[in-house]
């Protein structure tokens, strides 16, 4: 070196001092790998790192978690996954709870599900783990019910829990839990509404839960449905009677009862019309007999002129229409009397 001239030593004195600039912040973090057991390039890994503006300590700390986890990643695809604006770290975690838990998932998959915008851990979590969420939704619901009608015209008042359990495969694209939640009460509803009465729904709660969980709702969502359980089940509009059955007979039993009053009354009009219909009948055949009697004077003198009935046979017709007239008077006298 003292052989060289100034400006040579000048030029490697600033080389070396560039060289340590860059060699001795990741020195550290080179040596922390190495005992760590994986093996980091200085100048191929984190020297890169530090030039592409990628933080070398993050990506080193992840890496050496992913090998003792037994996980195969490498420094590239996680350098690659962060300038891809992922979390590299929830990737790392997710691949180790899923090679834990038996579970195929690839880091390709996992970053595409991260980049996604989707949870990663929370998903594999789930999948180990399924949640139990409740339809409806009580935060945008008043009263936390759904609200179907048996064919009976019953209201119910329906609370259900749905466990689920994440689908990696359709993560990516699959609807989420309010698509399951909008789906799981849109069939708890239509299956109350095939019932024939509201009886059926609170002796066989399940059969609901059964039908709704054979129809196939987790079709193109990010989540398989491992059951439907019916949680709560009432009758609506009852307050706080006990026996909501013996109210709701009660209610059947009075508009019954206001029915049958309409068909009685319907049919004392139809008598009263009846009996005007025979009155006027009856004053029809009177007005027959006062025009049959009306025609007896003719009759006589028809006679009279046909030389038919003589002056001493009316004269004597005439006193005997009086006697019983008089007879008829002194009858009803007597009559009269014994009252």
């Amino acid at each position: 070196m003292s052989g060289l001239p100034m400006p040579i030593i000048i030029v490697l004195a600033v080389i070396i001092l560039v060289i340590l600039a860059f060699v001795l912040p990741v020195l550290g973090l080179w040596v922390r790998a190495t005992f760590s057991g994986v093996r980091v390039k200085i100048w191929g890994d984190l020297v890169g790192m530090k030039l592409r503006r990628v933080p070398g300590n993050q990506v080193v700390l992840t890496y050496i978690s992913a090998a003792k986890a037994g996980v195969n990643v490498s420094t590239n695809m996680l350098e690659a996954h962060y300038l891809a604006g992922g979390s590299m770290q929830n990737v790392v975690r997710a691949l180790i709870a899923a090679d834990k838990a038996n579970i195929e998932l690839s880091f390709q998959q996992a970053a595409a599900i991260d980049l996604a915008g989707r949870n990663i851990v929370d998903a594999v979590q789930t999948s180990v783990n399924p949640k139990v969420i409740d339809c409806p939704d009580p935060t945008k619901t008043s009263t936390g019910m759904l609200d179907a009608v048996a064919k009976d015209g019953i209201r119910l008042l329906i609370k259900a829990r749905v466990t689920v359990r994440t689908n990696l495969d359709r993560l990516v694209g699959g609807a989420t839990e309010e698509t399951i939640i909008a789906r799981v009460g849109q069939g708890i509803v239509s299956a109350i509404g095939s019932m024939s009465s509201y009886k059926n729904v609170l002796e066989n709660p399940d059969h609901i839960s059964r039908k709704v969980l054979e129809s196939g709702l987790d079709a193109q969502t990010a989540f398989e449905i491992v059951s439907i359980d019916i949680a709560d089940v009432s009758v609506a509009g009852v307050g706080e009677i006990a026996n909501v059955g013996a109210k709701l007979e009660a209610d059947r039993a009075d508009a019954d009862k206001i029915m049958r009053q309409a068909e009685a009354e319907g049919r004392r009009a139809m008598a009263i019309a009846a009996e005007q219909e025979m009155r006027a009948r009856v004053q029809e055949m009177q007005a027959k007999v006062i025009e049959a009697q009306a025609e007896v004077p003719l009759a006589m003198a028809e006679a009279f002129r046909k030389g038919n009935l003589g002056v001493m046979d009316f004269y004597r017709m005439q006193n005997i229409m009086a006697d019983t007239s008089m007879r008829e008077a002194l009858a009803g006298g007597d009559k009269e009397a014994d009252k």
